[in-house]
């Protein structure tokens, strides 16, 4: 089933004035109460499961989009609410150290098995975002409701069927580059508090570059060969680390062999299999040598398990 068929026209409101993410929450709930009776007589328990929700972590998307959602038992319906801002509200960006500016919040309400139509949605709507930066742009300031519906309308977003990898994948997220240096990466590691990173040359996808691999570097070379390193005696730690950081790349450091990658349409079950069974944090979406995007565990608790 298309994205639009479950958008009501009526659930789609412009220019409201608020000053955060959380009033814009409870303004649309509020609107939406006035015209749809099921959720007002639920719009307590929407409130408070939404609110509760967002509490937990950040859902701004990035993009200028955040969609705060909530699960509630004995919701039998599946709800979507579209709020575009007048004023842009600052969000923190979703288990990310950034901020985004959100000029439109779409808010998703749903009974508790329906976590998957709720993910694809989520999926679906990220996509647009990325597929046509522009025209989106144009649609959050627009003030007028049915260019919005109509825009979904026309991007044809299927959200039936099964949960695959495009769906989970984090394909905003930016590859690191051969001719990166030790320290561009390390501080990449570091501030968006990842373990490993893809390599990508115009895009193409080359391996992976880790922390073990920028720690290795890092040590004589020696040590390999000592079978017992008590006696081991090196002036300054990582000496050779510190000396070369800033010139040496990930060239001839990052992974080429023992990284997993699958296609976009591989079905959930299917990686969730090779991080258990393979002991895989990290696996990347690649058709055809282009590189789509990387998953990783805390994906799927994030937006499988807890979405």
């Amino acid at each position: 089933m298309k994205l639009s068929s479950y958008l009501d026209p009526k659930l789609i409101f412009t220019n409201l004035e608020v000053e955060t993410k959380e009033e814009a929450i409870k303004l649309l709930i509020e609107k939406s109460a006035q015209e749809d009776k099921k959720i007002a007589s639920m719009k307590k328990e929407i409130l408070k499961s939404v609110l509760e929700r967002e509490n937990e972590i950040s859902t701004a998307m990035g993009q200028g989009i955040a969609i705060p959602h909530a699960r509630i038992e004995g919701l039998d319906d599946f709800i979507i609410i579209i709020g575009l801002l007048k004023n842009p509200v600052r969000c923190q960006v979703a288990a990310l150290h950034k901020e985004d500016d959100v000029k439109m919040v779409i808010l998703l309400v749903s009974e508790v098995l329906r976590n998957k139509r709720m993910l694809k949605v989520m999926s679906g709507i990220m996509k647009i975002a990325l597929k046509n930066p522009k025209v989106l742009e144009e649609i959050k300031n627009s003030s007028n409701a049915n260019v919005l519906f109509d825009f979904i309308k026309n991007a044809e977003v299927e959200i039936d069927g099964k949960i695959v990898a495009e769906d989970v994948q984090s394909p905003d997220l930016m590859p690191v580059h051969p001719k990166d240096t030790l320290e561009e990466v390390a501080k990449r590691l570091i501030m968006e508090d990842r373990t490993g990173l893809p390599v990508v040359e115009e895009g193409r996808f080359l391996g992976e570059i880790t922390e073990r691999e920028l720690i290795e570097f890092g040590m004589p070379k020696y040590i390999s060969v000592m079978q017992d390193l008590n006696f081991l005696t090196v002036g300054e730690p990582f000496e050779e680390y510190l000396v070369n950081e800033k010139t040496a790349t990930i060239e001839d450091l990052y992974r080429k062999m023992d990284v997993i990658t699958v296609d976009r349409k591989t079905p959930i079950m299917e990686i969730c299999f090779l991080m258990v069974n393979k002991g895989k944090t990290r696996i990347y979406v690649v058709e055809n040598g282009k590189y789509y995007g990387m998953i990783q565990r805390s994906d799927i608790i994030k937006k499988v398990l807890h979405i």
